[in-house]
């Protein structure tokens, strides 16, 4: 047979077959007619999928958290068994906090018992043992320690506190600024601006015979305020610390007046040795009885080594609550070493330096 019939062959087996495709279709029709009831059509296919769909999640919905979502190669699917397992994790725990508030309202031992066991493990009371913690007021070897040590003058003979506030030579405009609210925080000090000819050694010597108790510099890096130093005088110790966080009044939100009164002050977490001798530090900068009509307080709260201080005023409302209002400035410190007698960094006799090697764990403090 040539090509052209053969072709012509198939196409007209084609029309064969196309001539008999409505009976097909009717007999189609008889059969669905018979299996819908009367007035209804066969639902379209993409709701037919979409009804299975959510078919096939309401009777997986039981067994979400036994679906293991890293076995399912779908990312769509995987994506909605993790949202629908939180979610379920969720429920679950409102159940559980909601039934144990209904029974601690019954029973208030209950919830007295709940807080005495239910202690969170934070980095603070899970810090590795250190030898160096100390209490002391049970301790007689800190006791006798302190008696004779070079803050003794101040606390056992009522010296009075004599601050000199400086700077860095050449100090940008931020350095000083930060330097002169420094001196603002204790009553007793006085800021001086430094010369060019003025090293650490002879401003000691002036700062010596001018009966001052103790020397506070803050450095500059790239014209920002980032180390302070603070140096007892006349004897030491020198201590270190890196600055960082500074925020000055004006920079506060809502903040007060700073008044002319002398504050309180109180020291948080400074429990090793090391700690007491720069909270003991801290003290000596201050006077010895606060003047409690100015409402003042300043705070050095020790947390994982990092230093922050605080100043607010407080006041008592009528329902015996205490109100604070922050005066400023805020800064962080974090001690960098610590120097047996006066500033000397070529002969000087370190106690304490920090150093990369003892970040052994984040769970291990000096403070």
């Amino acid at each position: 047979m040539p090509k052209a019939a053969a072709i012509s062959g198939r196409r007209r087996t084609q029309g064969s077959s196309s001539e008999a495709t409505p009976e097909l279709r009717s007999d189609f029709s008889e059969r669905s007619n018979r299996r819908q009831p009367s007035g209804m059509t066969p639902p379209r296919p993409s709701t037919a999928i979409s009804i299975s769909a959510a078919a096939i999640a309401a009777a997986t919905a039981g067994g979400l958290r036994r679906t293991n979502p890293a076995d399912i190669a779908n990312k769509m699917r995987r994506s909605q068994i993790l949202q629908r397992q939180a979610a379920e994790i969720r429920h679950l725990k409102l159940k559980a906090r909601l039934a144990i508030k209904k029974a601690e309202e019954q029973n208030p031992a209950l919830k007295e018992e709940r807080l005495a066991t239910n202690v969170p493990r934070t980095l603070e009371n899970t810090r590795e043992l250190d030898v160096t913690i100390v209490d002391p007021e049970m301790d007689d070897e800190v006791m006798q320690d302190e008696e004779t040590d070079e803050f003794a003058k101040y606390f056992v003979h009522g010296l009075t506190p004599k601050v000199l506030v400086t700077t860095c030579r050449r100090a940008d405009k931020d350095t000083i600024v930060f330097a002169k609210e420094f001196r603002s925080i204790i009553p007793a000090a006085h800021y001086v601006k430094r010369g060019q000819q003025f090293t650490i050694q002879r401003i000691v010597e002036i700062a010596n015979k001018r009966e001052y108790t103790d020397l506070v510099i803050v450095s500059e890096d790239k014209g920002e305020p980032n180390a302070i130093t603070f140096m007892h005088l006349p004897d030491g110790p020198t201590a270190h610390f890196k600055l960082s966080s500074i925020k000055l009044n004006k920079e506060i939100r809502g903040h007060g007046r700073v008044g002319p009164h002398k504050p309180e002050l109180i020291l948080n977490n400074f429990n090793t040795r090391l700690g007491h001798t720069i909270g003991r530090m801290f003290a000596a900068l201050f006077p010895h009885v606060p003047e409690f009509k100015g409402r003042q307080v300043a705070t050095f709260h020790n947390q994982r080594d990092f230093i922050f201080f605080r100043r607010h005023r407080y006041i008592f409302n009528e329902e015996k609550e205490c109100v604070l209002q922050e005066l400023g400035p805020r800064f962080t410190l974090k001690l960098k070493w610590l120097q047996k007698g006066i500033y000397d960094l070529r002969n000087g006799e370190y106690e304490w330096m920090h150093k990369p090697e003892l970040d052994t764990s984040r769970r291990r403090f000096f403070l």
